[in-house]
């Protein structure tokens, strides 16, 4: 085969969509075989033949632009061979043929691909090292059905545009090249040409695993397989579990401000050191996870991490991905689960990433009132495009299989599903119903939770859904989205009124404790104050507490959370509030941890700690805290004194719950299940957790006297702004 003059311009112009029809070895029939290569600024190559005598072929140099070719007259391909290269100034280098090589990807990978169905997707685009045929480097692929070019630039070719052109694997929209000598390392970008413009631009890779600082963004091939896992036991525990039967106790954390060394100009720790301190912190605080706001890479730290332009790669702030990775595992290690918050309904405009990637609207829609995100100035994915589906589970799958996650909380879920969120009347084009659901969005919720279920049993999938959209937490075959979780964003919002609301006017507003006990059986909740509440001037947790003075603020903050953790349903508390910092969240400063030498705050810290061992002591009680049946009300009604009374039901105890929420003291009768000994298993007035230090001495014996349609009952001292937990073992029930 050879070359035309069309096609030798389309080579050296970089508009050939398949420089390996051209590039690489070729049958000329009878005449043996063409070796033709692309050098852009080379003197000379000559071709060294893989013999048991190499020997070393002079090309001719057909264009000035870097193309030589050389035929072999009596060989057949395939055959193997190298370059040498010489270059001005005396620099020569010697490599494999990157255009020798067959597809990386079969024709089954391009199907499933463009399916957005291949659930090993993530293995097969962005970059990866590869031995091929014997030759080990690196196989790059990327989904860009609008270009008219693609290269790999980078590093290895001093980012010239025109040295590695990609091919494209026709309708799949996919362009590939497998560069061989390359190595984990090296930065690298795609350098595409659109459809509408010649003029080319840079991408960096939508599947990355590793990015460099801002500004350049150049994504860098990673090798995960240096790191050697040793949590092996956890992930065995972790397949044959059901979280919706155990305790979770989420404590949520940003990486760059739960703790910093001021003593280093207030330095950020490590991923290893992280993975050290909060582990050793975890396993101290009894939290059975953590929730980390989202790690992935992102360009701007003001987003928290919620802008995500790296979709598959922890973000470069805290050191590499096998940091990353050895992170989890100290984690794991520890007994503590790591959940990282994901965030496929936006992306940032930022043109390095996404955003028109190919030249035009490709991850995102065209049209404004179905692409465009107005409260947060991003883009929407395109949920309707099979590739785009693909790439978000992708993702998903990247982070559970690769680095050992164990749950995505999904940020943003209501945005998703509505087509109208947040938008006016004119702003949104319905569905092909008529209706305002996002069909495709709805449809991926579903693809996803099905798929992660599928291949990681004991993974966590928590919806952030602020809104009633029904069957959040059903089964995908039961109608619903498949989420393990929803945040129960009504509860903490009732809640916290509440709480903001001065006590000699709480009476006129008990019915927002004991409403959200109406839908408390629609979903399998988490009770989560988050980050969201300690931000944008909303002040940190303990300052909502209105009280005259600073010690009534922490009996407030005490019954907040005591409350927080006897309300059936999974925890989740943001960093700060387990020691009532009062700062509002700063993301650029650490918590104040130099409050823990005051008593006050290290007392409800260590109320938070006790909390915790209570809520693990009995898994039974978690196990039905997703059921109606394993929890009753007492007297949900005495809104006049402010006191609430429920009762929990575990297979090995239970426990009966009473909060008076004003500051006067009472003596309280109130119904118990059963007569016998009712241990007093938590105070919150306790003296140890910063209280007055009065209670009922440890017990109180249940009377034979019928209160709140129960036939015994025990009378108690309520503090005033205090939650008494009393329990009794199944044992000892008469």
């Amino acid at each position: 085969m050879y070359l035309s003059p069309a096609e030798l311009t389309a080579l050296v112009d970089g508009t050939e969509t398949c420089p390996h029809r051209f590039l690489g070895q070729h049958p000329l029939g009878q005449s043996g075989t063409v070796v033709r290569a692309l050098f852009p600024g080379a003197l000379s190559c000559e071709v060294v033949t893989a013999e048991s005598k190499p020997t070393k072929v002079p090309m001719e140099h057909l264009h000035a632009a870097g193309v030589f070719e050389v035929v072999f007259p009596k060989k057949k391909p395939p055959f193997g061979y190298q370059f040498l290269v010489q270059y001005p100034g005396g620099v020569s280098h010697q490599s494999e043929d990157p255009y020798r090589f067959l597809p990386t990807l079969s024709s089954e990978d391009l199907y499933l691909l463009g399916k957005g169905d291949h659930h090993q997707g993530h293995h097969k685009l962005g970059s990866r090292v590869l031995t091929v045929d014997g030759v080990a480097g690196v196989a790059f692929a990327v989904w860009a059905p609008s270009a008219r070019r693609v290269s790999v630039v980078g590093d290895h070719n001093f980012w010239n545009g025109r040295a590695h052109p990609m091919r494209s694997l026709g309708v799949s929209g996919i362009w590939e090249l497998f560069i061989p000598g390359l190595k984990a390392g090296v930065r690298y970008k795609y350098e595409i040409v659109g459809p509408h413009d010649l003029s080319p631009f840079l991408k960096t890779d939508p599947c990355g695993l590793h990015f460099e600082r801002a500004p350049h963004h150049a994504a860098i091939v990673t090798d995960l397989s240096a790191h050697v896992w040793h949590d092996e036991a956890w992930l065995a525990r972790r397949r044959e579990s059901d979280p919706r039967r155990q305790p979770v106790s989420i404590y949520e954390v940003h990486l760059a401000s739960w703790r910093r060394v001021p003593e280093e100009g207030n330095r950020v720790l490590s991923y290893r050191e992280i993975g050290e301190q909060l582990a050793a912190y975890c396993k101290n605080m009894g939290f059975t996870h953590v929730e980390l706001m989202p790690p992935a890479e992102h360009p701007f730290d003001g987003s928290w991490g919620y802008q995500v332009t790296g979709f598959y790669a922890p973000t470069h702030r805290f050191g590499t991905p096998l940091d990353f990775m050895a992170m989890v595992d100290t984690l794991h290690q520890a007994h503590i689960g790591v959940i990282v918050d994901w965030v496929p309904a936006h992306f940032p405009r930022d043109f390095f990433a996404l955003a028109q990637f190919d030249g035009t609207h490709l991850y995102e829609h065209a049209d404004p009132r179905l692409g465009e995100h107005q409260d947060w100035g991003t883009l929407i994915f395109n949920y309707g495009r099979h590739e785009v589906r693909g790439f978000l589970v992708g993702s998903a799958l990247s982070w559970l299989e690769r680095f050992h996650i164990d749950g995505l909380r999904v940020d943003a879920v209501a945005s998703m599903l509505y087509l109208d969120y947040s938008r006016k009347e004119g702003e949104w084009i319905p569905n092909r119903h008529g209706g305002r659901e996002n069909i495709e969005a709805i449809e991926f919720l579903k693809q996803v939770n099905s798929v992660v279920h599928l291949y990681h049993p004991g993974v966590m999938m928590i919806a952030e859904e602020s809104t009633s959209f029904p069957g959040v937490t059903r089964p995908v075959f039961d109608g619903g989205l498949g989420f393990d979780f929803k945040w129960n964003m009504g509860w903490m919002h009732d809640t916290l009124q509440y709480f903001k609301t001065d006590p000699l006017f709480r009476k006129y507003h008990h019915d927002k404790l004991t409403f959200g006990m109406l839908y408390q059986w629609s979903e399998s909740f988490v009770q989560a104050f988050s980050h969201d509440e300690v931000v944008h001037g909303k002040g940190s947790l303990i300052r909502k507490m209105p009280a005259p003075t600073v010690a009534e603020q922490f009996a407030n903050l005490r019954c907040l959370l005591a409350l927080q953790w006897t309300w059936p349903g999974k925890k989740t508390l943001f960093m700060g509030c387990e020691f009532g910092q009062f700062a509002e969240w700063n993301h650029e400063h650490s918590l104040d941890w130099h409050l823990l030498d005051y008593p006050l705050h290290s007392r409800v810290q260590h109320l938070v700690r006790d909390l915790n061992r209570l809520y693990v002591s009995d898994a039974s009680l978690a196990a039905r805290e997703g059921e109606h049946d394993g929890f009753s009300w007492i007297n949900p009604a005495d809104a006049d004194q402010s006191v609430l009374t429920f009762a929990r039901w575990g297979e090995q105890c239970h426990w009966v719950v009473i909060a008076n929420f004003t500051p006067v003291d009472r003596t309280y009768r109130f119904g118990v299940p059963h007569g016998g000994q009712w241990e007093e298993v938590l105070n919150t007035d306790a003296d140890c957790y910063g209280g007055k230090g009065r209670g009922n001495w440890g017990a109180v014996q249940a009377q034979a006297l019928p209160c709140h349609q129960r036939p015994y009952s025990i009378e108690v001292f309520l503090p005033g702004l205090s939650v008494l937990v009393f329990r009794q073992k199944t044992g000892v029930l008469s």
